[in-house]
Protein backbone atom coordinates (compact mmCIF):
# COMPACT_ATOMS: atom_id res chain seq x y z
CA UNK A 1 0.00 0.00 0.00
CA UNK A 2 1.58 3.65 -0.78
CA UNK A 3 1.61 6.39 1.29
CA UNK A 4 -0.85 8.04 -0.39
CA UNK A 5 -3.58 5.45 0.10
CA UNK A 6 -3.20 5.13 4.14
CA UNK A 7 -6.10 6.17 5.90
CA UNK A 8 -5.42 8.74 8.67
CA UNK A 9 -4.87 7.45 12.12
CA UNK A 10 -6.41 9.59 15.08
CA UNK A 11 -5.92 9.55 18.98
CA UNK A 12 -8.13 10.85 21.02
CA UNK A 13 -6.91 13.57 23.80
CA UNK A 14 -9.86 13.74 26.27
CA UNK A 15 -10.24 9.84 26.62
CA UNK A 16 -10.52 9.47 30.27
CA UNK A 17 -13.53 12.08 30.11
CA UNK A 18 -14.91 10.38 26.69
CA UNK A 19 -14.84 6.99 28.37
CA UNK A 20 -16.84 8.22 31.70
CA UNK A 21 -19.01 9.94 29.00
CA UNK A 22 -19.95 6.61 27.79
CA UNK A 23 -20.43 4.15 30.74
CA UNK A 24 -22.79 7.27 31.36
CA UNK A 25 -24.87 6.54 28.45
CA UNK A 26 -26.04 3.22 30.31
CA UNK A 27 -26.87 4.62 33.66
CA UNK A 28 -29.92 4.34 34.46
CA UNK A 29 -29.65 7.97 36.68
CA UNK A 30 -29.05 9.46 33.21
CA UNK A 31 -32.91 8.40 32.29
CA UNK A 32 -34.35 8.42 35.27
CA UNK A 33 -33.93 11.04 38.05
CA UNK A 34 -35.62 12.33 40.95
CA UNK A 35 -37.64 15.23 38.42
CA UNK A 36 -39.02 12.29 36.35
CA UNK A 37 -40.23 10.60 39.45
CA UNK A 38 -41.61 14.22 40.73
CA UNK A 39 -43.41 14.47 37.18
CA UNK A 40 -44.60 10.78 37.02
CA UNK A 41 -48.31 11.75 37.62
CA UNK A 42 -50.67 13.68 36.45
CA UNK A 43 -51.86 16.76 38.53
CA UNK A 44 -53.47 19.34 36.14
CA UNK A 45 -57.47 18.49 36.18
CA UNK A 46 -59.08 18.65 32.49
CA UNK A 47 -61.94 20.67 33.90
CA UNK A 48 -63.87 18.41 30.99
CA UNK A 49 -66.52 15.54 31.29
CA UNK A 50 -64.58 12.38 32.83
CA UNK A 51 -61.39 11.11 34.61
CA UNK A 52 -58.37 13.20 34.04
CA UNK A 53 -55.37 11.40 33.25
CA UNK A 54 -53.17 9.68 35.46
CA UNK A 55 -49.94 9.97 33.90
CA UNK A 56 -48.08 13.02 33.11
CA UNK A 57 -46.52 13.45 29.44
CA UNK A 58 -43.13 13.40 31.02
CA UNK A 59 -43.95 9.85 32.13
CA UNK A 60 -45.29 9.03 28.35
CA UNK A 61 -41.97 10.28 27.09
CA UNK A 62 -39.52 8.50 29.01
CA UNK A 63 -41.33 4.75 28.41
CA UNK A 64 -41.16 5.31 24.87
CA UNK A 65 -37.16 6.70 25.69
CA UNK A 66 -36.33 3.58 27.88
CA UNK A 67 -37.40 1.56 25.04
CA UNK A 68 -35.66 2.90 22.40
CA UNK A 69 -32.45 3.33 24.28
CA UNK A 70 -33.17 -0.48 25.60
CA UNK A 71 -34.29 -1.80 22.66
CA UNK A 72 -37.37 -3.07 24.07
CA UNK A 73 -40.67 -3.58 22.79
CA UNK A 74 -44.12 -1.83 24.40
CA UNK A 75 -44.96 -4.95 26.96
CA UNK A 76 -41.13 -5.71 27.45
CA UNK A 77 -40.73 -1.64 28.52
CA UNK A 78 -43.56 -2.11 30.62
CA UNK A 79 -42.06 -4.78 32.47
CA UNK A 80 -39.12 -3.38 32.13
CA UNK A 81 -40.20 0.04 34.16
CA UNK A 82 -42.58 -2.08 36.71
CA UNK A 83 -39.32 -4.08 37.66
CA UNK A 84 -37.42 -1.47 38.19
CA UNK A 85 -39.61 1.01 40.30
CA UNK A 86 -39.79 -2.23 42.62
CA UNK A 87 -36.19 -2.30 43.11
CA UNK A 88 -35.83 1.33 43.30
CA UNK A 89 -38.49 1.01 46.18
CA UNK A 90 -40.70 3.94 44.34
CA UNK A 91 -44.18 3.53 45.01
CA UNK A 92 -45.50 4.72 41.54
CA UNK A 93 -47.73 2.73 39.09
CA UNK A 94 -46.67 2.47 35.47
CA UNK A 95 -48.63 3.27 32.59
CA UNK A 96 -49.54 -0.11 30.33
CA UNK A 97 -48.33 -0.40 26.99
CA UNK A 98 -51.23 0.70 24.84
CA UNK A 99 -51.81 3.89 27.34
CA UNK A 100 -48.19 4.98 25.88
CA UNK A 101 -49.26 3.79 22.58
CA UNK A 102 -52.35 5.62 22.45
CA UNK A 103 -50.92 9.04 23.81
CA UNK A 104 -47.07 8.86 22.20
CA UNK A 105 -48.88 10.94 18.93
CA UNK A 106 -49.77 13.99 20.90
CA UNK A 107 -46.81 14.60 22.61
CA UNK A 108 -44.93 17.98 22.69
CA UNK A 109 -41.49 17.27 22.11
CA UNK A 110 -38.70 19.68 22.52
CA UNK A 111 -34.73 18.57 21.72
CA UNK A 112 -32.64 19.60 24.51
CA UNK A 113 -30.10 21.95 23.12
CA UNK A 114 -27.26 23.89 24.81
CA UNK A 115 -27.31 27.49 24.01
CA UNK A 116 -24.60 28.59 22.11
CA UNK A 117 -22.63 31.46 22.17
CA UNK A 118 -22.85 32.90 18.69
CA UNK A 119 -23.72 31.97 15.58
CA UNK A 120 -23.89 28.61 14.47
CA UNK A 121 -22.79 26.29 11.18
CA UNK A 122 -25.48 24.05 10.81
CA UNK A 123 -25.21 21.00 8.55
CA UNK A 124 -28.54 19.71 6.66
CA UNK A 125 -29.60 15.86 5.27
CA UNK A 126 -31.93 13.06 6.01
CA UNK A 127 -32.02 9.51 6.22
CA UNK A 128 -34.88 6.61 5.73
CA UNK A 129 -35.94 4.72 8.65
CA UNK A 130 -37.95 1.42 7.75
CA UNK A 131 -41.28 0.93 9.09
CA UNK A 132 -42.07 -2.93 7.92
CA UNK A 133 -38.60 -4.57 7.62
CA UNK A 134 -38.30 -6.80 5.16
CA UNK A 135 -35.84 -9.81 6.14
CA UNK A 136 -33.52 -11.39 3.83
CA UNK A 137 -34.86 -15.21 3.79
CA UNK A 138 -38.44 -13.22 3.13
CA UNK A 139 -37.24 -11.31 0.23
CA UNK A 140 -35.63 -14.44 -1.37
CA UNK A 141 -38.83 -16.64 -1.02
CA UNK A 142 -41.60 -13.80 -1.77
CA UNK A 143 -40.05 -10.57 -3.17
CA UNK A 144 -40.48 -7.28 -1.69
CA UNK A 145 -43.35 -6.28 -0.44
CA UNK A 146 -46.06 -3.65 -1.93
CA UNK A 147 -46.54 -2.51 1.72
CA UNK A 148 -42.82 -1.87 2.12
CA UNK A 149 -42.05 1.74 2.93
CA UNK A 150 -40.36 4.22 5.02
CA UNK A 151 -39.96 7.46 6.75
CA UNK A 152 -37.69 9.75 6.60
CA UNK A 153 -36.00 11.80 8.71
CA UNK A 154 -34.52 15.45 8.35
CA UNK A 155 -31.90 16.79 10.88
CA UNK A 156 -29.94 20.20 11.24
CA UNK A 157 -27.17 19.41 13.04
CA UNK A 158 -24.90 21.92 15.00
CA UNK A 159 -21.05 22.05 12.89
CA UNK A 160 -19.28 22.93 16.42
CA UNK A 161 -21.07 20.69 19.00
CA UNK A 162 -22.49 17.42 16.69
CA UNK A 163 -26.03 18.44 18.60
CA UNK A 164 -29.16 18.19 16.44
CA UNK A 165 -30.74 21.72 16.65
CA UNK A 166 -33.81 20.14 14.80
CA UNK A 167 -35.75 17.66 13.34
CA UNK A 168 -38.45 16.92 11.08
CA UNK A 169 -40.16 13.03 10.64
CA UNK A 170 -42.20 12.77 6.98
CA UNK A 171 -43.66 10.50 4.67
CA UNK A 172 -41.23 9.19 2.07
CA UNK A 173 -43.08 11.23 -0.30
CA UNK A 174 -41.60 14.12 1.09
CA UNK A 175 -38.40 15.44 -0.80
CA UNK A 176 -35.48 16.94 1.13
CA UNK A 177 -36.52 20.82 0.22
CA UNK A 178 -39.55 20.14 0.75
CA UNK A 179 -38.93 19.87 4.25
CA UNK A 180 -35.83 22.13 4.64
CA UNK A 181 -37.69 25.48 5.32
CA UNK A 182 -39.44 23.55 8.50
CA UNK A 183 -36.15 22.31 9.59
CA UNK A 184 -34.26 26.05 9.67
CA UNK A 185 -37.59 27.29 11.18
CA UNK A 186 -36.89 24.86 14.20
CA UNK A 187 -33.63 26.14 15.04
CA UNK A 188 -33.25 29.06 16.95
CA UNK A 189 -30.65 31.95 17.48
CA UNK A 190 -28.53 33.28 14.86
CA UNK A 191 -27.32 31.09 11.57
CA UNK A 192 -23.85 31.77 10.37
CA UNK A 193 -24.01 29.30 7.85
CA UNK A 194 -25.93 26.21 6.25
CA UNK A 195 -24.47 23.12 4.40
CA UNK A 196 -26.35 21.01 2.79
CA UNK A 197 -25.50 18.31 -0.30
CA UNK A 198 -27.24 18.61 -4.07
CA UNK A 199 -30.19 17.96 -3.34
CA UNK A 200 -31.14 21.32 -1.95
CA UNK A 201 -30.22 22.85 -4.49
CA UNK A 202 -33.52 24.88 -4.76
CA UNK A 203 -34.68 28.37 -4.94
CA UNK A 204 -36.57 27.76 -2.18
CA UNK A 205 -33.78 26.37 -0.02
CA UNK A 206 -31.51 29.52 -0.72
CA UNK A 207 -34.54 31.50 0.23
CA UNK A 208 -34.63 30.23 3.34
CA UNK A 209 -30.91 30.64 4.07
CA UNK A 210 -31.60 34.04 3.22
CA UNK A 211 -34.07 34.81 5.05
CA UNK A 212 -32.29 33.66 8.25
CA UNK A 213 -28.85 35.94 6.86
CA UNK A 214 -26.46 32.94 6.89
CA UNK A 215 -24.41 31.51 3.98
CA UNK A 216 -25.14 29.08 1.87
CA UNK A 217 -22.62 26.06 1.26
CA UNK A 218 -24.75 24.04 -1.75
CA UNK A 219 -23.00 22.34 -4.53
CA UNK A 220 -24.68 23.10 -7.66
CA UNK A 221 -25.29 20.15 -10.19
CA UNK A 222 -22.31 19.37 -12.86
CA UNK A 223 -24.46 21.19 -15.94
CA UNK A 224 -25.59 23.99 -13.54
CA UNK A 225 -26.81 26.89 -15.38
CA UNK A 226 -26.87 30.62 -14.04
CA UNK A 227 -29.97 32.09 -12.38
CA UNK A 228 -30.24 34.97 -14.74
CA UNK A 229 -33.04 36.76 -12.90
CA UNK A 230 -30.79 36.45 -9.80
CA UNK A 231 -28.21 38.73 -10.84
CA UNK A 232 -24.51 38.26 -10.07
CA UNK A 233 -24.77 39.02 -6.15
CA UNK A 234 -27.13 35.76 -5.94
CA UNK A 235 -25.26 33.37 -3.21
CA UNK A 236 -25.36 30.38 -6.07
CA UNK A 237 -24.21 32.46 -9.03
CA UNK A 238 -21.50 33.44 -6.96
CA UNK A 239 -20.94 29.59 -5.74
CA UNK A 240 -20.89 28.68 -9.57
CA UNK A 241 -18.42 31.74 -10.64
CA UNK A 242 -15.71 30.60 -8.04
CA UNK A 243 -16.26 26.52 -9.13
CA UNK A 244 -15.14 28.49 -12.62
CA UNK A 245 -12.29 30.18 -11.23
CA UNK A 246 -10.86 27.32 -8.94
CA UNK A 247 -12.61 24.36 -9.63
CA UNK A 248 -15.13 22.10 -7.61
CA UNK A 249 -12.87 20.16 -5.45
CA UNK A 250 -11.02 23.30 -4.08
CA UNK A 251 -14.18 25.44 -3.23
CA UNK A 252 -15.47 22.99 -1.07
CA UNK A 253 -11.88 22.70 0.63
CA UNK A 254 -11.90 26.41 0.83
CA UNK A 255 -16.07 27.04 1.75
CA UNK A 256 -15.71 24.29 4.35
CA UNK A 257 -17.99 22.15 2.83
CA UNK A 258 -16.84 18.82 3.60
CA UNK A 259 -18.14 19.65 7.25
CA UNK A 260 -21.48 18.49 5.54
CA UNK A 261 -20.10 14.58 6.62
CA UNK A 262 -20.94 15.53 10.16
CA UNK A 263 -24.90 15.20 9.19
CA UNK A 264 -24.00 11.69 7.72
CA UNK A 265 -21.90 10.70 11.12
CA UNK A 266 -25.15 11.81 12.43
CA UNK A 267 -27.50 9.63 11.05
CA UNK A 268 -24.45 7.12 11.45
CA UNK A 269 -25.03 7.04 15.33
CA UNK A 270 -28.47 7.29 15.36
CA UNK A 271 -29.15 4.19 13.63
CA UNK A 272 -26.01 2.38 15.40
CA UNK A 273 -27.67 3.11 18.74
CA UNK A 274 -31.13 3.09 18.01
CA UNK A 275 -31.63 1.33 15.12
CA UNK A 276 -33.17 1.86 11.37
CA UNK A 277 -36.56 0.86 11.91
CA UNK A 278 -40.00 2.05 13.46
CA UNK A 279 -41.60 0.02 16.31
CA UNK A 280 -45.06 2.11 15.91
CA UNK A 281 -47.46 1.31 13.45
CA UNK A 282 -48.96 5.25 12.94
CA UNK A 283 -47.40 8.28 11.33
CA UNK A 284 -47.96 9.94 14.44
CA UNK A 285 -46.24 7.73 16.74
CA UNK A 286 -43.49 7.27 14.77
CA UNK A 287 -42.68 10.75 14.35
CA UNK A 288 -42.92 11.19 18.49
CA UNK A 289 -40.63 7.92 18.62
CA UNK A 290 -38.36 9.39 16.04
CA UNK A 291 -38.32 12.67 17.88
CA UNK A 292 -37.86 11.54 21.13
CA UNK A 293 -34.74 9.23 20.25
CA UNK A 294 -33.23 12.27 18.93
CA UNK A 295 -33.64 14.22 22.28
CA UNK A 296 -32.35 11.42 23.68
CA UNK A 297 -29.35 11.47 21.21
CA UNK A 298 -28.37 15.09 22.61
CA UNK A 299 -28.33 14.08 25.71
CA UNK A 300 -25.46 11.51 25.32
CA UNK A 301 -23.66 14.24 23.45
CA UNK A 302 -23.89 16.25 26.01
CA UNK A 303 -22.64 13.75 28.52
CA UNK A 304 -19.35 14.10 26.22
CA UNK A 305 -17.55 13.61 23.16
CA UNK A 306 -14.31 12.57 21.50
CA UNK A 307 -11.90 15.36 20.75
CA UNK A 308 -9.34 13.30 18.29
CA UNK A 309 -6.60 14.61 15.91
CA UNK A 310 -4.65 13.18 12.99
CA UNK A 311 -1.83 11.31 13.96
CA UNK A 312 -0.24 10.98 10.03
CA UNK A 313 -1.54 14.03 8.61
Amino acid sequence: MTPEATKPQYQIRNWSAYNAALKQRGSLTVWIDEEVLAGWLNTDKSGKRGASRTYSDLAIATMSTMGSVMHLRGRQTEGFMTSLFQLMQVDLPVPDHSTVSRRLGKLSIILPVVEGDGPRHVVVDSTGVKVYGEGEWKVRQHGYSKRRTWRKLHLGVDESTGEILAAVVSTNNVSDDEAFGDLLDGIEGEIEAVSADGAYDKRKCYDAIEERGADAHIPPREDAQYWEKEGETHARNQTLNRIEEVGRAEWKRESGYHRRSLAETMMFRFKTIFGDTCSRRTFSNQASELLLACAALNRMTHLGMPDSYVLNP
